[in-house]
């Protein structure tokens, strides 16, 4: 995909050296076509390593996708540069006028946490209830996803014994979902949390299939029947290495963190994981983006947005 993003954004160069295609300003305004604006809502405390991720698998369509990132004004991160949030992120309040394709929510290491008690919790759901009005379909991810729940439902998460870390086998629940296209009947995704969202939390929504679920991690895809909603409890973004950093952090921080599972050969940390789940994880982002987003958004956009009848047909 011609991906347009910032120039000096630090992904640019990594996503060039793994021959991502990265559009400059001149040739994106001179290809007629619509591009579809993607709205990112970074709550990772690793900023630059996320953005990379998601950016990636961004990529895997020849759409031209208008990237913009947005932090919360009511929070500020320890681990990113005041430099680069200013540069590269916005705030609510000055994109809250525009209107967006698509809109990927985060995890957030603020699990354990009540929902009340996130100090940017009200922010959050103020933007999610904006989304229904000024997004065409949101993917929600990990945290994201049982916040977007909660939130919209009012289904609230549980607590898990022990944290959730491994690569994990998920099976196809609804094979003919245009989300899980080219998917086999099983697939290996990444999932790092403490906390779950069960079944039956989620039983008396209607509105809402099961795409996937897996023995070790219960609900693993969740969407709306018009994919305007798009619940991942995995981290299908996840790098080769993402989990490995993440026990090695916990153990540096004394926790005794479990190894992660089905991750590292033979449970040896010191070897180098297999990537297992990068078809799964390019083909679930394209699925997403062509047929939730692509496929489902007006080619005038702008123009339906300003019928007051258009939302409330959807």
């Amino acid at each position: 995909m011609p991906i347009k993003i910032d120039n000096h954004l630090p992904a640019v160069e990594i996503l060039k050296t793994e021959n991502i295609f990265v559009m400059d300003d001149h040739r994106a305004k001179h290809q007629d076509i619509r591009p579809m604006d993607i709205l990112i809502i970074n709550l990772m405390p690793t900023k630059i390593i996320t953005e990379t991720q998601l950016l990636r698998l961004l990529s895997n369509t020849p759409l031209q996708i208008n990237v913009e990132f947005l932090q919360m004004a009511t929070y500020k991160p320890k681990n990113t540069g005041a430099e680069h949030l200013e540069t590269f992120y916005k705030t609510f309040s000055k994109i809250k006028g525009n209107y967006y394709d698509g809109l990927i929510i985060t995890g957030a290491p603020v699990e354990n946490m009540p929902f009340e008690e996130v100090s940017y919790w009200e922010e959050l759901v103020a933007i999610i209830n904006w989304s229904k009005t000024h997004v065409y379909s949101t993917l929600h991810i990990c945290w994201g996803a049982q916040a977007g729940l909660y939130a919209r439902y009012g289904v609230d998460k549980e607590q898990l014994p022990h944290k959730l870390s491994g690569i994990f086998k998920q099976k196809i629940m609804k094979p003919t979902s245009p989300l899980l296209r080219g998917f086999d009947d099983e697939f290996l995704s990444p999932h790092s949390r403490h906390t779950t969202v069960s079944e039956d939390a989620i039983a008396h929504l209607d509105d809402l299939e099961i795409l996937a679920m897996g023995q070790e991690v219960g609900l693993s895809i969740l969407a709306a029947k018009d994919m305007r909603e798009v619940y991942s409890f995995g981290h299908l973004e996840y790098d080769r290495d993402t989990l490995a950093k993440e026990y090695k952090r916990d153990l540096a921080t004394g926790r005794h963190p479990k190894i992660p599972s089905n991750y590292f050969e033979d449970d040896d940390p010191d070897k180098v994981p297999k990537l297992r789940w990068n078809l799964a994880a390019a083909q679930f982002f394209n699925n997403w983006i062509n047929y939730a987003v692509y496929q489902e958004t007006p080619y005038d956009w702008y123009l339906a947005q300003s019928d007051p009848l258009f939302f409330s047909s959807l």
